[in-house]
């Protein structure tokens, strides 16, 4: 085990127990604690009161999004009046803005807030830092005394619906948009399996109500300054070769560029270039293989991005998943990718598997230079619907991601579980890393997480914490996970066995103590401080934790029966923990991803091994 490693298990054991606070409250006079990790942020002054008028000062600069931020929060603290007055908060571009697109300034002093952004997201993202500062004082509010300059150190930054297995609704669709905005992600790539007309009829209109319902999206992440990125999945039965197909392509984005869609994706995974769709395919590009498959895609793509991209107002630049998004090894397919696709469109990577359980600056370098650019990382975590996660939620922090990254990639996008609001805890982590890459430490960022679930609730934030540690394994597609599964619970309980077994029979008290926690996490976020969607998701997770850990309780309780010599009290307790083991097993996860109805797992191999342990040395 490395020094880095051993520091970062016992932060999260010392931060693990439900009486435990994190992230803690800042001192006063410290610098507060803001995500993503800004690039600059000093103590510059006191603490600043928050009178209950203000003045804000715009002007034709100004971001509406951004202003409208600004007047929800200062509402939400104290403000009655927004009009002449004594404190002045300024809202525009220009001024001491850093030069990188979507950066700011914003400085808290006595007689008032100034925020300059290079751009609209820059002030929106000013704002969103500014909603960090705020702290109590006496009844009312006041703002951290603190000088900030910032910017992202990646251009893209978000996330990719492309899970297969139940959808999300657009209700949870439009909540993962908002949270995005809160954290300064700038991308939300719609690329949802279930929406039969972007793969299977791709070239059929939407119906009304299908695009009345994107609409309300785009609308949502137009107001969160998220590029709503459609992307269409032509390559199951398209014609390269074909006038019309290309035209249909073109009239399906232009469907979706009336709704205000401004990012366009045209991937190309999960497809076979073994055989053409069409005979005129092999007449244009050859038989069927890698390069006659990266020739014919790169011809759409660039006359997409000429012919569409470029001769309408505001588009990004096109992206595309290429059909080898997962290794580094060059081929006839990259290099047709390489040489001939227009330098402008964005080529998405997964890393070198599927679900990497790393991404490193040489792994990415030699990415970019297979296909001549930066290349934008689709990363599969927290994503649970294939085999090996089954039965899991997904809740390690972000991790195993070097920084210096941003020099290779342009972007991060997180491909998230089926449950969209237990993803954000993974996502917070991608959002945060992706903007500053240097700047980022899971250790700090994953209580982060946490402590904004539960709306800043401390008892709630340490009960999360409790729960997450049992939902901590990462698994990839084989058998070694890339995280380990509950390694604050398997500290203690190698600590306790090894204490156990010297003889020090006070390490049992110590370790129920922490059983208890696992016990009651579940009541202390069905409190009413955790997100709801969260709290809906994690349900059956919920349940069984429960019941683990009022089984640890009671086999705990049996061992320390037994140590003092009453037999029968140990076997009763051991028959009441058999049966508690026997319910946990038997909760189910509902019917929640392509894997269907399995376990609903807690603790595996951590959990119940120790448990095992606990009753072999109570009755032999």
């Amino acid at each position: 085990m490395t020094l880095r490693r051993r520091a970062w298990l016992a932060a999260v054991v010392a931060t693990s127990a439900l009486t435990v606070v994190q992230p803690a409250a800042a001192k006063p006079g410290s610098v507060p604690v803001v995500s993503p990790t800004p690039q600059q942020i000093n103590r510059d002054a006191a603490d600043v009161s928050l009178p209950s008028s203000v003045t804000l000062v715009t002007d034709k600069t100004t971001d509406g999004p951004a202003k409208d931020l600004l007047i929800s929060l200062v509402k939400q603290h104290g403000v009655k009046k927004i009009g002449p007055g004594g404190f002045v908060i300024r809202l525009a571009n220009g001024g001491d803005a850093p030069t990188q697109a979507e950066g700011y300034s914003l400085a808290v002093r006595r007689d008032g807030v100034t925020i300059n952004g290079r751009d609209g997201a820059g002030q929106y993202y000013g704002v969103q830092t500014l909603r960090q500062l705020f702290v109590r004082s006496g009844h009312g509010w006041a703002l951290s005394g603190v000088a900030v300059r910032d910017w992202p150190n990646m251009a893209l930054r978000g996330s990719i619906e492309g899970f297969y297995g139940p959808p999300w609704t657009n209700d949870d669709r439009v909540r993962q948009i908002k949270f995005l905005g809160e954290t300064k992600a700038n991308t939300y790539v719609y690329s949802a399996k279930d929406d039969a007309y972007l793969r299977d009829r791709w070239r059929d209109p939407y119906p009304q109500p299908e695009l009345d319902a994107l609409g309300q999206l785009v609308r949502t992440a137009n107001a969160n300054h998220v590029d709503f990125t459609y992307a269409l999945s032509p390559g199951v039965s398209i014609c390269f070769s074909s006038p019309q197909d290309v035209a249909a392509v073109k009239a399906k984005f232009q469907a979706v560029y009336d709704l205000g869609v401004r990012s366009f994706s045209l991937p190309f995974d999960d497809i076979s270039y073994t055989k053409w769709n069409c005979a005129g395919d092999q007449t244009a590009f050859g038989a069927p293989g890698q390069a006659a498959a990266g020739k014919a895609q790169v011809s759409l793509l660039n006359e997409i991005t000429k012919n569409f991209v470029k001769n309408h107002d505001g588009v990004r630049p096109l992206q595309t998943v290429p059909t080898e998004y997962s290794d580094l090894k060059d081929s006839p397919y990259k290099t047709q990718l390489r040489e001939n696709l227009d330098p402008s469109v964005v080529v998405q990577w997964t890393g070198t598997a599927v679900v990497p359980p790393s991404v490193t600056n040489d792994e990415a370098q030699q990415v970019s230079t297979v296909y001549g650019r930066k290349v934008f990382l689709w990363d599969n975590y927290p994503v649970n619907d294939y085999e090996q996660s089954a039965g899991r939620l997904l809740l390690a922090p972000y991790a195993h991601r070097e920084a210096g990254l941003s020099k290779y990639l342009n972007g991060i996008v997180s491909n998230p579980m089926n449950q969209e609001a237990a993803s954000e805890v993974a996502e917070f982590g991608v959002a945060d890393f992706s903007w500053n890459d240097a700047g980022y430490s899971p250790e700090r960022s994953w209580p982060q997480a946490l402590a904004r679930l539960a709306g800043g609730d401390q008892r709630a934030t340490a009960a999360l914490q409790v729960f997450a540690d049992l939902e901590h394994l990462a698994p990839v597609f084989g058998p070694t996970p890339w995280q380990p599964q509950a390694p604050v619970l398997a500290a203690k309980t190698a600590e306790f066995w090894q204490r156990w077994n010297a003889g020090d029979h006070r390490s049992l008290d110590k370790l129920r103590s922490y059983a208890q926690q696992i016990r009651n996490a579940p009541t202390v976020i069905r409190g009413g401080q955790v997100q709801s969607a969260f709290v809906s998701e994690a349900g059956p997770w919920l349940d069984a934790t429960a019941l683990w850990g009022d089984a640890m309780v009671t086999r705990l309780d049996a061992l320390a029966a037994a140590t003092r010599g009453d037999d029968a009290k140990a076997e009763q307790l051991t028959a009441a923990a058999d049966a508690l083991v026997t319910r946990a097993e038997a909760v189910k996860t509902g019917n929640s991803n392509r894997w269907g109805v399995r376990q609903a797992l807690v603790g595996d191999g951590v959990l119940d091994a120790f448990l095992v342990q606990v009753r072999a040395a109570t009755v032999g």
